[in-house]
């Protein structure tokens, strides 16, 4: 799946600073919506862009979009400090915009192993949280995340267990198993 959209995490005017001597090159550091791919886009020439911009980064770039092109997916690590610090607002903007498709993480989620299950990937969600949450749906889906909350008062902020996930996965490229940050 290709990305679409893509949030600003930082502009580089100049490029990286280490580049600067070699060549400029105008850089945009951004986080895709749908799978949370890391880009280095080049913007267009005057384009007026601003950490935390949606900008269109699909197949069909026009003269009227802000993004030339992408210019290569990138790691964590590649990522300026103040693209990092902005992760995190991102991705809790992205997951309240698009609360449907993160809730149903919560209601198909099912065993990995005999002793493993889906929902142990959340960081601090454990055993007893996870039996509530599994035992809350049965008795029907989760419409959104209030509704998760109030059948499930063990589980506080089940929004931060997806952001903290979600910034786990960006942060380690080997692990096991990946829920939303594609390869």
């Amino acid at each position: 799946m290709m990305e679409d959209y893509a949030y600003v995490l930082d502009y580089l005017p100049e490029g990286r600073p280490d580049e600067r001597k070699y060549k400029h090159e105008t850089l945009v550091l951004a986080l895709g919506q749908d799978e949370f791919k890391l880009f280095e886009l080049i913007p267009k020439e005057n384009a007026n862009i601003l950490v935390g911009d949606k900008v269109y980064i699909g197949k069909d770039i026009d003269s009227r979009e802000k993004i030339r092109h992408v210019k290569r997916r990138i790691s964590w690590k590649e990522l300026t400090h103040a693209a990092q610090s902005e992760v995190p607002y991102v991705i809790e903007e992205i997951i309240g915009k698009n609360e449907e498709k993160f809730i149903r993480f919560y209601n198909e989620a099912h065993p990995l192993t005999k002793r493993y299950h889906m929902l142990e990937l959340l960081p601090g969600l454990g055993s007893k949280k996870m039996e509530a949450v599994i035992q809350e749906k049965r008795r029907g889906e989760f419409k959104d995340f209030n509704d998760l909350t109030e059948r499930v008062p063990l589980l506080h902020k089940p929004k931060k267990l997806v952001k903290e996930r979600v910034m786990e996965e960006l942060k380690n490229p080997d692990i096991k198993y990946k829920v939303w940050v594609a390869e």
